[in-house]
């Protein structure tokens, strides 16, 4: 297959480029800057320059190609505080390049996260594949865009990923996050008990889920990219104090902002999740080590904030 990928050179990207091409899938894959480009060479892929604001060049890259994977999100925006600005713009990039796949029967894969399901309402159990809300909420819009492709003749699937997509590629997410809050404050931090669960998936075992997606996902199914279904949050700063020889102590919810930044709310997310059906309905067996051994084993060694 022809694969458009957006994101190509980001954290997930640059494990699913390798993935897709193993296959023998052709990569092409959205480059914004110079650096950006020669990553997704080196990964041997097809470089488009542009981004997600242009719009026509998302619609036919999609056209051209016999696949789409989207990966691309506006980081930016979201760290900054800004979650309407990066959810518009997640949204308006899937409609253009759904509109380059209407009636053709392609496969696009959209990219959502685990901890919508708190925000959706789940509480008090495991989430899964099963739960659907109605529009109005933080990536629930673009969830609920791509899986009604379904009715536009498109093979569309939406990927869950955990908050924590961990292993040595992973340079700005979560993890590297908490990392650098515990270095600069002097101490590993959980808020209150720290018996809130975070779900967990290794970078490559994802790839092989967004392969597997594209290679055979039915119209209009959500996954899970969870390979761990919930870690407790205490258990992640104790693996992190061990990793950097720092001291672990709960805050209250005060002063989570403080310590995390714009992480402070979901570092108090309770986002137990189940795989079971993703494992069945796409045949996903991750293998990867879980998100404790990366940490203590020292994957995390050189993140530097």
């Amino acid at each position: 297959m022809r694969v458009f990928v957006t994101g190509a050179s980001g954290h997930v990207g640059s494990a699913v480029l390798p993935e897709l091409r193993a296959a023998g899938h052709h990569v092409v894959g959205l480059a914004r800057s110079d650096a950006s480009a020669a990553a997704v060479e080196k990964l041997g892929a097809e470089v488009r320059r542009g981004d997600l604001a242009e719009l026509d060049l998302l619609r036919r890259e999609a056209a051209a190609a016999d696949g789409v994977i989207h990966l691309a999100f506006r980081h930016d925006l979201m760290t900054s505080g800004d979650l309407a600005g990066a959810a518009e713009a997640d949204l308006a990039a899937l409609r253009a390049l759904a509109g380059g796949l209407d009636g053709s029967g392609k496969p696009l894969i959209g990219t959502s996260g685990t901890a919508m399901l708190v925000t959706g309402g789940v509480t008090g159990r495991s989430g899964t594949e099963e739960d659907v809300f109605p529009d109005g909420g933080y990536r629930i819009d673009a969830e609920n865009f791509v899986a009604g492709l379904a009715a536009r003749g498109v093979r569309s699937s939406v990927v869950r990923l955990a908050p924590t997509v961990h292993s040595s590629l992973d340079h700005q997410g979560f993890i590297p996050i908490i990392i650098a809050a515990a270095r600069r404050n002097g101490y590993a931090a959980y808020v209150g008990d720290g018996a809130n669960r975070w779900p967990a998936v290794h970078t490559l075992d994802a790839a092989v889920l967004y392969r597997l997606a594209l290679e055979k996902a039915p119209a209009g199914s959500r996954l899970h990219g969870a390979a761990e279904e919930g870690i407790p949050f205490r258990d992640i700063a104790a693996a992190v104090g061990r990793a950097f020889d720092l001291p672990v102590r709960s805050i209250s919810p005060a002063e989570a902002d403080d310590h995390f930044g714009f992480l402070g709310r979901f570092a108090q997310l309770d986002n137990p999740v189940s795989a079971a059906i993703t494992r069945e309905l796409v045949g996903w067996d991750p293998v990867r080590p879980g998100l404790l051994a990366d940490l203590t084993e020292g994957r995390y060694g050189a993140v530097t904030r």
